[in-house]
């Protein structure tokens, strides 16, 4: 038979089959969402339409509080619901309130027969049954309480609507417990996340990540900016240890793209076979030794950014091959057929001069367009000496962490700094720094650690002999300087190749007569391609 729209069963085993069929649709309901408060709008709407239980309520108890908050309701009509779950319970307050204060269940033939019934609610049928069991932890403490009014009024069925009560309760409990320790976890790992993006972005912050305040850093600051916004391709040129790794990182980091992967590959490490497998990926059996698929760099840097370093380094072969892949966003893996698409921002750097390297016919043309589309042009060292100090102060302070210690450097260390000509640029003076601190007792960089290494630092202009290191005013002896070289119309080669034939091609001796040291010489040398005589 039907009351109001609603099953009811003519007998025990009607009601036995029905509550089965409940409990399995109940149990589907609870596992069905991540979000509780929906979980339990649909809990208690099936146990109305298909279990007959009407008017139900769930109540959690608040820890904060120490009350039980209604956290469910269904009246049928869902602004009521939404209304009526502002309603609270303290201990032994009504008949909700005895439930929690008791742990026992309540069922009652008629609500209107319990003088402490509230009806704060204003949704119960008075004249109706009512059960309310306890949602109870594995500890046994009373976390909840579940009621309803059954909709059949015989009073032989009541000791099994309430066991069916207690049925459901235990799975809410459990709901309740797993979908509180996903949301503890989901909570977790959102607040590590946005640590980690908060940590990620002070790193790589422009404030963090490089320093300079002479016009050219200020130049490539202001580049920064602009290209990080957009998903352009970038060209990083510059010496070795000029910091292109670095300015790549600042671009992902402070791009729309920061979220997504950043992925690094130096070009110049690996063979031209092994390079197309680290880029493109390759399938299993595509070559000896490849026993299983592997996804190359473009595939992991999906929706981000991939950075390759040293990219003059590529031969012309692959050359054509990378092309494809800036111009479509499509390739294969070694050893497939299936074409993929990526999406991914390409930030290359090299310190070779890759127009030289197209008129040689060594780099192609095309690619070099493709690649040069924002080019960032990094200084060097020496070029900007005036960053030197400001330099020592933030490197300084990274190796002060590491070492656990307070490190500082002299003026007078400063100025020999300033004077040399930095051919490995910053990662050469970080790695200066990092020798004279492991050298120095109270941490305190002076003239006379920087020279404990047998590094010859070129003498600055306005040092004295009193702040010059043992090994700077060696090499900056008196030597006889021909006017040859005091010449302002010869540039450098020239200066070189002249201090070079006075010293008879003896690179020690020319050294002292530009001021420079051996190093130094022999670096230009080297660079400006100078054809040493033997004497």
């Amino acid at each position: 038979m039907t009351m109001q729209g609603i099953f009811t069963p003519r007998n025990r085993s009607e009601l036995l089959d029905r509550q089965l069929s409940v409990l399995s649709i109940v149990c589907r309901t609870l596992t069905r969402s991540l979000d509780l408060k929906a979980s339990l709008d649909e809990l208690l709407k099936v146990l109305h339409v298909e279990g007959g239980m009407k008017h139900g309520l769930v109540a959690l108890m608040d820890p904060e509080l120490g009350e039980l908050c209604v956290s469910a309701v269904h009246s049928g009509s869902e602004m009521v619901q939404q209304a009526k779950t502002a309603v609270r319970y303290r201990r032994g307050e009504g008949i909700i309130g005895t439930i929690l204060q008791s742990g026992n269940p309540v069922v009652l033939m008629r609500l209107s027969s319990e003088p402490k019934f509230l009806d704060r609610l204003a949704l119960y049928d008075w004249e109706a049954p009512f059960i309310g069991v306890p949602l109870k932890d594995q500890s046994g403490e009373v976390i909840g309480v579940l009621s309803a009014q059954p909709a059949s009024e015989l009073e032989e069925f009541l000791a099994d609507e309430s066991r069916f009560m207690e049925m459901v309760a235990n799975l809410v409990v459990q709901a309740v417990r797993l979908l509180a320790q996903v949301q503890t976890q989901q909570r977790n790992i959102t607040d590590e996340r946005d640590e980690l993006r908060r940590t990620v972005r002070g790193k790589f912050g422009f404030e963090n990540l490089m320093v300079g305040h002479t016009t050219p850093m200020k130049q490539v600051f202001d580049q920064i900016r602009r290209v990080a916004k957009w998903d352009t391709t970038v060209l990083i040129r510059g010496e070795s240890g000029t910091g292109k790794e670095l300015v790549a990182c600042a671009i992902h980091y402070n791009s729309p793209k920061a979220h997504n992967s950043f992925v690094r590959l130096n070009c110049a490490a690996l063979p031209e076979n092994l390079l197309e497998s680290e880029l493109f990926g390759h399938e299993k059996g595509a070559f000896t030794g490849a026993v299983k698929m592997r996804q190359g760099r473009f595939e992991q840097a999906d929706g981000g950014t991939l950075f390759l370093d040293e990219i003059g380094e590529i031969s012309p072969l692959f050359q054509a091959k990378l092309l494809r892949v800036l111009q479509e966003g499509e390739f294969e893996r070694v050893g497939g057929n299936k074409t993929i698409k990526v999406n991914v921002r390409i930030v290359a750097a090299t310190n070779r001069d890759l127009e030289q390297e197209v008129r040689e016919g060594n780099f192609r043309e095309d690619l070099y367009y493709r690649l040069n589309i924002m080019p960032i042009n990094l200084p060097a060292l020496r070029e900007r000496n005036a960053d030197i100090p400001e330099l020592c102060n933030f490197l300084l302070d990274k190796l002060s962490k590491n070492q656990g210690r307070k490190l500082s450097i002299t003026d007078a260390a400063i100025r020999v700094l300033v004077g040399h000509n930095w051919p490995g640029n910053v990662r050469e003076l970080e790695n200066v720094l990092e020798r004279a601190a492991i050298m120095t007792e109270d941490g305190t960089i002076e003239p006379s650690t920087l020279s404990l290494q047998g590094i010859a630092m070129q003498r600055p202009v306005a040092a004295t002999p009193a702040t010059m290191p043992v090994s700077s005013a060696v090499a900056s002896a008196p030597a006889e300087v021909s006017p040859m070289l005091d010449d302002p119309g010869l540039d450098e080669r020239e200066r070189v190749v002249a201090a070079l034939e006075q010293a008879g091609w003896v690179q020690a001796k020319a050294a002292r007569l530009l001021n420079m040291t051996p190093r130094q010489i022999a670096y230009r040398i080297q660079t400006m391609n100078i054809d040493v005589k033997k004497i």
